[in-house]
């Protein structure tokens, strides 16, 4: 179970009194989570979720609450920041950041269909519409180009000559392309919409959740991030329906520029790297440990199935 930071039932209580939500009724660690601790809370008057941030800088938080404050806002479906009756939404327990925020309906899909993507489109692209130009809220990832650059590096004596052939040609693109794709139009970006982080009611999708890696940056790799996840077939490879109806129902409301379909298969690319890094480096980082790792082979298998790509961008200017 990824509950990095356990709590018991008194110090609990103590932290939800402000609130003013009535007693607690129960209360559950989530699985699910493999970076944050995450708990499901019932207490009198709902069902809410507490999230101890265990990875990144506490002068961070504020941007994670501006900006589900603006979604929030603009009637998007995502778990904005409660305050206490003292109107205060940033805390602390046990030492570590939290937040308490409203828990959405609906469940994840383990199986995405050509309508589940679609709304992920629909929904991705209100969410860049909603914070690109003055609204942009600025913040720059901590896992970017120049982390994969440098983490991928340090990683290639850790792999065998195949996948240490693929990475390495994959480091090499970035580098050539870095300026191009930092030039690219940007907004505030989740950079994490794989399926575990959307919530549905059979095809509808009811919220989008655990903003805790967005930042600022641009929008065509948010897409390419949760088009590898949402569009792959079990091969890795990119499923032309269901692609093609995520980036259907994205560009009917924001449409792609040259720029973006050039780069598109470079994005997809990108996309990848960063993933594989991340679960290489905690799979190497938790070994042995009750936390949920997810399987860094997945995202090397979908690599090399994206250096040939055959979805473009639909509907380029």
């Amino acid at each position: 179970m990824s509950v990095f930071t356990p709590l018991a039932r008194p110090e609990l209580e103590t932290f939800l009194a402000p609130y003013g939500l009535g007693r607690l009724l129960d209360f559950q660690g989530i699985a699910a989570g493999s970076e944050n601790t995450n708990f499901f809370i019932s207490m009198e008057k709902g069902e809410f979720v507490l999230t101890l941030v265990e990875r990144g800088p506490v002068q961070e938080m504020p941007f994670f609450i501006d900006l589900l404050d603006v979604l929030h806002e603009a009637d998007l479906p995502v778990p904005y920041a409660l305050r206490t009756t003292d109107g205060v939404a940033l805390r602390e327990l046990k030492g570590k950041p939290a937040l308490l925020q409203p828990r959405l309906a609906g469940k994840h899909i383990k199986q995405a269909n050509a309508q589940h993507c679609a709304q992920v489109g629909d929904l991705q692209a209100h969410l860049h519409l909603a914070t690109q130009g003055d609204n942009m809220i600025k913040r720059k990832t901590d896992r970017g180009l120049d982390w994969m650059l440098e983490e991928g590096t340090q990683f290639l004596s850790h792999l065998s000559e195949k996948p240490r052939a693929l990475l390495q040609k994959s480091l090499d693109e970035i580098t050539q392309q870095k300026e191009k794709i930092l030039a690219l139009p940007r907004a505030n970006i989740h950079a994490d919409l794989f399926r575990d982080n959307a919530m549905f009611e059979g095809t509808h999708l009811t919220g989008l959740i655990d903003f805790y890696n967005a930042c600022s940056g641009p929008m065509l790799y948010d897409v390419a991030i949760a088009l590898n996840d949402w569009c792959s077939d079990d091969d890795g490879l990119i499923d032309g329906p269901r692609a093609r109806a995520f980036l259907g129902a994205y560009a009917a409301l924001r449409p792609f520029t040259a720029a973006e379909a050039e780069l598109w298969p470079t994005m997809l690319r990108v996309a990848c790297v960063r993933f594989w890094l991340s679960r290489l480096i905690a799979a190497e980082s938790f070994a042995g440990q009750d936390v949920l790792i997810h399987d860094p082979k997945e995202f090397e298998q979908r690599l090399a199935q994206r250096q040939t790509v055959s979805t473009p961008l639909p509907f380029a200017l």
